[in-house]
């Protein structure tokens, strides 16, 4: 019998200098317009764990093949710890022997907004004569944890000049969100503060980005601008929202895979049932990339997502292969 390969390890800081949001970005774009399709995606699985969740998240393609084994822990963030931890699993699709670890919530905290403003990119690019967004739109965050905080740090790679807006529950952790910000010499010279006034807020976006762990929606829909375009990427499950009808009903709709959001996406629960599913399925984010979707002048760009496991194989394939060349 041979022996085992060796298997690299990628710490959090690794990941985080090898998988910059521009690199996520253009990764997750060339796969999409290669051919990967979100509905090949198969089901997260989920289990009990102490006072939250297992999550293991596997995905596969032609080269590489990988697992994410997550926990996920919702009173977490009051004790002042991540809320989302874990690792990933990478093998070889050749062979089926692991190859890399790497830490989990890290790559988690540049997947997922790196997912959004993929979207939003895209949703920009398709914006009609009359709703174009320049380098510097005004940017709305409901949220003021770690995926808020990484956002805006993804949105600085197509707005370098966009000024931001932050709604949380706890005006301390968007304090020191903004506090973080500021101490960073990448990100100091970022114009954000904290919203004074929600639903002006809301109406003076031009896009909003909502990454709460929210179970209801946080805000009233029929405020958002005519042409905004919203993402609601914080919560999953059909039992928990973070946007209203009044949103969903008036807004051009793409979702992360529709398979996926069929089966765990809230915000679309209500609106869209069984029947509209079959007879008007909205875009998937592969439809954004290869420009397969049409905006409507006067109507706001709502995308939603739950994350999906081929997100995180693109994004550790682009670690791993970082690490290899010479």
């Amino acid at each position: 019998m041979t022996a085992m390969p060796s298997i690299d390890f990628f710490s959090a800081d690794e990941v985080r200098e090898l998988l910059t949001f521009d690199t996520a970005i253009g990764a997750l774009e060339s796969a999409l317009a290669a051919g990967l399709s979100p509905e090949d995606d198969g089901p997260r699985l989920f289990a009990d764990a102490p006072d939250g969740e297992f999550l293991l998240m596997p995905a596969q393609s032609a080269k590489f093949s990988g697992v994410k084994a997550l926990t996920i822990a919702p009173s977490n963030p009051d004790r002042g710890l991540e809320k989302i931890q874990g690792l990933y699993l990478l093998y070889s699709s050749d062979t089926l022997a692991p190859i890399a670890v790497m830490e989990g919530s890290c790559l988690t905290a540049i997947r997922t907004p790196s997912v959004t403003l993929t979207a939003i990119r895209h949703l920009a690019r398709l914006a009609p004569e009359g709703a174009r967004l320049g380098s510097d739109p005004r940017i709305l965050l409901f949220g003021a944890g770690t995926q808020a905080i990484e956002h805006i740090r993804a949105a600085l790679v197509d707005f370098p000049d966009a000024t931001f807006e932050v709604v949380g529950r706890r005006p301390e952790r968007v304090a020191a969100m903004i506090a973080e910000l500021a101490a960073d010499p990448a990100t100091a010279h970022v114009r954000v503060a904290a919203a004074t006034d929600d639903d002006a807020a809301v109406a003076a976006a031009d896009i909003i980005i909502l990454t709460t762990t929210a179970t209801s929606p946080v805000f009233d829909g029929s405020l958002v601008a005519d042409n905004a375009i919203v993402a609601a990427t914080g919560t999953h499950g059909l039992d928990a929202r973070e946007v209203d009808d009044a949103l969903v009903g008036r807004a051009d709709v793409a979702v992360e895979g529709r398979a996926s959001a069929r089966r765990e996406n809230g915000n679309l629960a209500t609106v869209f049932d069984d029947a509209k599913w079959e007879s008007s399925p909205p875009a998937n984010l592969q439809d954004l990339v290869r420009g397969n979707f049409t905006r409507t002048l006067g109507r706001p760009a709502f995308y939603t997502g739950v994350g999906m496991s081929w997100e995180d194989l693109v994004c550790a394939s682009a670690v791993y292969t970082a690490r290899q060349r010479p």
